[in-house]
C-alpha cells in the first residue's frame, strides 16, 4: 500500500483533478481552451495563407484557380443544387463557421464578459469605434468611386491572428487583455453579421425566408419539448441554410442565428449526475457477471447519456466544432480566397489603399477613442495591466482582418476590385501585425 508520501506521480495528478474546481477556475477554463485552439490555428491560417499566396504566384496558378472553379453538384430527382468549390467553401463550410461564432456570441452574453453592462461597455465601445473608424477612412477614399461597397471589408478582425501573434508575447500579455480583445472580437463578429445580413445580401425573396422562418419556430418547438436527437436539428438547420440560401439573405446568417438559439444551460445539473453516477455504481456491482452482459451495456448507455446532459448543448457543439472550424474550415477558406496574384503596382490601386488604411489606421483610431470616451464618461475602466499605450498596440492588432474581411471583400467587391480589395488586407492586416506586436512588446513589462 503507498502513503501519501510515496504516491505516484499518476495517482498525484488523478488525486488532484479530482479535486472540486471554484467557481472562477469552471468559467476561466473554457476560455483558456478557446485560447489555446486560436492561438494554434493562427499559425495554421497563416501557412494556409502563404500557400495560397504562393500557388496564385507560381507556375501552377492556372491550375489552382481551376481547381477552385471545379463545379460539385447534389441531385434530388429534379431538384439540383450545382455550385464551384469555391462557392462550396464560402457558402456552406463558412456557415459553420458562422455557426460556431453564434455560440460564441452566446456565451459571452450568458457566462462571458458581455453579460454584465459594467464589463460589457468597454469591448462593445471599442469595437463600435473599431467598426466606425475603418468604414468611414475607407469611404473618404472611395466615396463616389467604383469600389464604395467594400466600405464593410475593414470593419472586421480576426481572431484567430490576434490570438496567436498575443501566445508569441508569453505570461507579458496580461490575461485582462487577452478577454478584452477576445470580447471585442465577438462584438465585432456581431457588428460584421448585422452589416452583411443588411447590406450585402442581394434582393430578398420572401417565400424562401418564410420556410427558413418555419424551419427556426420548428427549432424552437423542439428545443422546447425536449428533442436530444442531433440528427433532427441536422436537417431542420439544412432546410434552413436552403431557405436563406435561395432567399438572397446571404446563408452564413443562418448560422448565427442557429447559434445563438441553442440552449446554454444543462439539461440536469451536477447534484442529479453525482446520484445518477452513485447509483449505476450500486447497480453495476450487481450485474458483474457474463449472463448480465446486456443489463450492463444497457446502464453504461444510460450514464453515458446522463453525463451528456450534464453539459450545455452550446458548449458540447463549441468543443466538438471549434477544433473542425479552427483546422479545417478556415484554413480551407483561405486557400480557396488568399490567393491573389501580386503586382506591386496593385499595392497603389485606390481600393487596396482605402482597405489597407481602414485597418492600419482606422481600427486603432476607433478602438482606442471609443474606449477613451466609455472610461471617461465613467462607463468602464481599463483592465488590470493595460494602460493607453496597451490599448494602442492592440488597436493596432485588431487591424488584423483576414477571415471576415476576405469574406466581406467576395460579397462586396468584384474582378480587379476585389483582387485589389484582396491585397489591401493582406498589406493592411501586415503592417498591423508588425506595428500592434511592436508596440506591445515596448508597452507590456518584461518577465
Amino acid at each position: 500500500m503507498k502513503t501519501e508520501g510515496n504516491a505516484s506521480p499518476e495517482e498525484e495528478r488523478s488525486a488532484l483533478e479530482r479535486l472540486p474546481k471554484t467557481p472562477v477556475q469552471r468559467l476561466v477554463r473554457p476560455f483558456v481552451r478557446f485560447l489555446h485552439i486560436e492561438s494554434a490555428s493562427g499559425m495554421v491560417l497563416l501557412v494556409c495563407t502563404a500557400v495560397a499566396l504562393f500557388l496564385a504566384n507560381s507556375p501552377w496558378a492556372a491550375a489552382y484557380d481551376e481547381f477552385w472553379h471545379i463545379h460539385l453538384s447534389i441531385v434530388v430527382g429534379s431538384w439540383e443544387l450545382n455550385e464551384s468549390l469555391a462557392h462550396w467553401v464560402n457558402d456552406a463550410l463558412m456557415t459553420i463557421f458562422f455557426f460556431v461564432v453564434g455560440l460564441e456570441i452566446k456565451r459571452e452574453l450568458v457566462d462571458g464578459e458581455l453579460r454584465e453592462p459594467k464589463k460589457a461597455a468597454l469591448p462593445i465601445m471599442a469595437a463600435l469605434g473599431g467598426m466606425i473608424a475603418p468604414a468611414a477612412i475607407y469611404l473618404s477614399f472611395q466615396f463616389g468611386e467604383a469600389g464604395e461597397s467594400g466600405w464593410g471589408i475593414p470593419m472586421a478582425t480576426d481572431i484567430a491572428f490576434v490570438v496567436g501573434f498575443l501566445a508569441l508575447l508569453g505570461k507579458r500579455a496580461p490575461l485582462g487583455l487577452k478577454i478584452l480583445l477576445l470580447a471585442l472580437a465577438i462584438a465585432d463578429d456581431i457588428g460584421a453579421v448585422l452589416v452583411i445580413a443588411v447590406f450585402y445580401s442581394s434582393e430578398i425573396a420572401l417565400l424562401p425566408l418564410a420556410c427558413a422562418a418555419i424551419g427556426f419556430t420548428l427549432i424552437y418547438f423542439c428545443n422546447r419539448i425536449g428533442v436530444r436527437t442531433v440528427t433532427v436539428y441536422v436537417i431542420l438547420g439544412a432546410g434552413i441554410w436552403l431557405g436563406f440560401f435561395y432567399s438572397g439573405v446571404h446563408p452564413t446568417v443562418a448560422g448565427v442565428i442557429l447559434g445563438l438559439m441553442t440552449p446554454g444551460s444543462a439539461w440536469l445539473g451536477q447534484t442529479a449526475l453525482r446520484e445518477v453516477i452513485a447509483d449505476a455504481i450500486d447497480r453495476l456491482d450487481g450485474v458483474r457477471d457474463r449472463p448480465h452482459a446486456a443489463e450492463r451495456t444497457k446502464l453504461v448507455g444510460e450514464l453515458t447519456s446522463t453525463a451528456q446532459e450534464s453539459v450545455s448543448p452550446l458548449e458540447r457543439l463549441e468543443i466538438a466544432l471549434h477544433p473542425w472550424v479552427a483546422f479545417a474550415i478556415m484554413p480551407l477558406f483561405a486557400l480557396a480566397n488568399a490567393g491573389v496574384q501580386i503586382d506591386p503596382s496593385a499595392f497603389g490601386q485606390p481600393v487596396a489603399l482605402a482597405v489597407a488604411a481602414g485597418l492600419i489606421l482606422g481600427k486603432p483610431l476607433g478602438i482606442v477613442t471609443f474606449s477613451w470616451l466609455a472610461v471617461r464618461a465613467g462607463w468602464a475602466s481599463l483592465p488590470a495591466g493595460v494602460n493607453w499605450l496597451v490599448m494602442v498596440g492592440a488597436g493596432c492588432l485588431a487591424g488584423i482582418g483576414f477571415t471576415m474581411s476576405l469574406f466581406i471583400a467576395a460579397l462586396a467587391l468584384n474582378g480587379e476590385l476585389l483582387d485589389a480589395g484582396k491585397i489591401g488586407i493582406l498589406a493592411g492586416s501586415a503592417v498591423s501585425a508588425v506595428a500592434g506586436m511592436g508596440l506591445l512588446m515596448f508597452a507590456l513589462p518584461r518577465e
